[in-house]
């Protein structure tokens, strides 16, 4: 399943941003959707993910209470709203996906089979 993220670009020191993830021609069929990032250097590390069937939501601390993630039905899409960003948010965001929804393999980069391409988030001071 390959997977398009959009929405990424240069903002200032809390500024908000929306991302969003698709996958062209077609439906997930996924119920787990997730993002991660990667800054430079660092690792890809995990940043929230939602249920597909039920909406229901999870955060890595260092995003909780700043960012939201929605899905849209109608539109097949999976959207991260990113609030307050610090200059630490900068990174390469990526939109992912798997079959089902576990709480452990949720938070698990290598669970995740189908991947996009990244979108790259600046946030200057």
């Amino acid at each position: 399943v390959q997977l398009v993220e959009s929405g990424g670009g240069p903002v200032q020191a809390g500024d908000s941003l929306r991302l969003s993830c698709a996958r062209p021609g077609g439906t997930f069929n996924r119920d787990a959707m997730g993002w991660f990032r990667q800054a430079p250097g660092k690792e890809r590390e995990f940043v929230g993910a939602i249920r597909w069937s039920t909406g229901n939501v999870y955060y890595s601390d260092s995003v909780k209470g700043r960012f939201n993630i929605s899905r849209d039905k109608a539109k097949n899409t999976v959207d991260l709203q990113m609030n307050s960003l610090k200059p630490e948010d900068t990174a390469v965001y990526y939109c992912a996906s798997q079959p089902a929804w576990h709480i452990i393999s949720i938070r698990v980069l290598k669970a995740y089979s189908d991947w996009g391409q990244g979108t790259q988030v600046t946030v200057s001071s």
